[in-house]
């Protein structure tokens, strides 16, 4: 596959937002959620937000009722979640995919596999999804430090919420990584205001042009 994966430091943080940013931001991409657990539809949403057709996602993927971890909902449902049977990848070549995470890095898809090892199984550079607020730089370092203990390339991290200099300054400084954009909390969170802030403030460097176009 060719693409990035998105994942967060935990849940709750902003993925499916990012990802249709980074859908918008890279036009061509198309959108992926392998794992997902609760009545929320993120692909539903990540197509509403980047104002995308069906077309732009991919829907093939474990869809579990329960709003828990992966591993927990599947046990409620009387499976297993196996990551070489039920997670099949898509086969179009000329796509790169944005391909959400559920929760973090280390949350459980069953009793000996994390939502890592499905990262390690698509080889794909990871952008996180963390928090501005205190505590955001130990729980995004522990995610950076978790990633490269598997060889993961970090490609870089997307701040969401009110800006924190000094955070920033910090996840760049001690995780040797660049912060790509900073979301914030929208005065009115609407298709149009994702649009206008991932135009102007996502990856202005065009970092991720290289793994995306």
């Amino acid at each position: 596959m060719r693409g990035l994966f998105v994942t967060g430091t935990d849940t709750g943080v902003g993925k499916t937002v990012l990802s249709a940013a980074l859908i918008i931001r890279y036009p061509g991409a198309r959108y992926w959620k392998p794992i997902q657990t609760g009545a929320d539809d993120d692909t539903a949403e990540v197509l509403r937000l980047s104002e995308s057709s069906r077309d732009a996602a991919y829907f093939h993927g474990v869809r579990l009722p329960d709003p828990v971890s992966p591993h927990l909902a599947a046990q409620r449902a009387n499976i297993r979640i196996d990551l070489g049977t039920h997670i099949a990848a898509p086969k179009q070549s000329d796509a790169a995919w944005i391909v959400e995470g559920a929760g973090g890095a280390l949350v459980p898809v069953n009793e000996s596999d994390l939502i890592v090892h499905l990262m390690e199984r698509l080889g794909l550079p990871v952008v996180i999804a963390s928090r501005t607020t205190l505590g955001t730089i130990n729980h995004t370092l522990l995610t950076i430090e978790a990633l490269r203990a598997r060889r993961l390339s970090v490609a870089g991290v997307v701040m969401i919420g009110d800006p924190d200099p000094d955070n920033r300054r910090a996840i760049e400084h001690y995780g040797s990584v660049p912060v790509l954009g900073e979301m914030p909390r929208f005065e009115a969170f609407t298709a149009a205001a994702l649009r206008k802030w991932a135009a102007g403030s996502l990856d202005p460097e065009n970092r991720l042009q290289e793994f995306l176009q």
